[in-house]
Formats: structure tokens, sequence, C-alpha cells
């Protein structure tokens, strides 16, 4: 079974994750718990961005307003992906006592964010409404 497979597996069934390496001392765990549940509050704020968007500007015209709201929501949505895959990611080379893996994504998501923040300024400045 390849290594994508296994890892997506232990998101079901994290339990499993006991089966390697050493326990780590249980501060790592807990402070890799609480990672996940910032990436989880991340995940959320975005979402509610994507829906206050999309219902509470209404004189936006609809392709900027659903641009915007999708590109918040699916950014919300890999997030929370994301802390289920960094979080068994990191569990298991605690456990192996390798390195902590590295990871792009919270450069995207920051670029992510950005893209939107630019583009709600261009609609605060320009006042793109619907006609």
């Amino acid at each position: 079974m390849n290594e994508f497979v296994r890892g997506l597996r232990l998101w079901f069934a994290p339990q499993r994750v006991r089966e390697e390496g050493e326990t780590p001392d249980y501060r790592f765990s807990l402070a890799n718990e609480r990672t996940f549940l910032a990436w989880l509050r991340t995940a959320l704020a975005l979402i509610g961005g994507g829906f206050a968007v999309d219902q509470f500007l209404p004189e936006l015209s609809w392709g900027v307003r659903a641009g915007l709201a999708l590109a918040l929501l699916a950014s919300g949505v890999l997030c929370a992906l994301r802390a289920i895959n960094h979080w068994v990611r990191c569990e298991r080379a605690m456990r192996r006592g390798e390195d902590l893996p590295l990871s792009r994504f919270p450069t995207l998501l920051g670029l992510a964010v950005a893209v939107v923040a630019v583009a709600m300024v261009l609609v605060v400045l320009f006042g793109w409404e619907s006609r």
C-alpha cells in the first residue's frame, strides 16, 4: 500500500499511529493537537467569511461576490483537510523520532487570503455594484 493511502487511512483510524515508533512526550502530542485546533479555527473563520461575503454584500455584482465567497470557502475546506493531514504527519514523525514535516501550505493559504483581501480593497475603493 502506498504512503498516501496509508496516511489517508490514519485520518479515520488515528489509533493506528500508535503502531509506529515510540510514544513521544505527551506535551508534544498535546501541542500537535493544539496546532490542529488552530488550523480548524482558521478553517471555520474562512468558511464564515465566505458565507458573510455572499450573504451580506448583495450590492456587489454576482460574479465578484461569488468569486470572493468561493475563494474563502475553498480555502476553508482546504485548511480543514490540511489540518487532519498535518496532525497525522506530525504525530507519525514524532513517534519515529524524525524531523517534523515541512509544508508549503501555510504560504499558499496566506497568499490566497492576501489575494482575497486585495480584491476586497478594490471592491471598497471602486464599489463594484450590481446593475
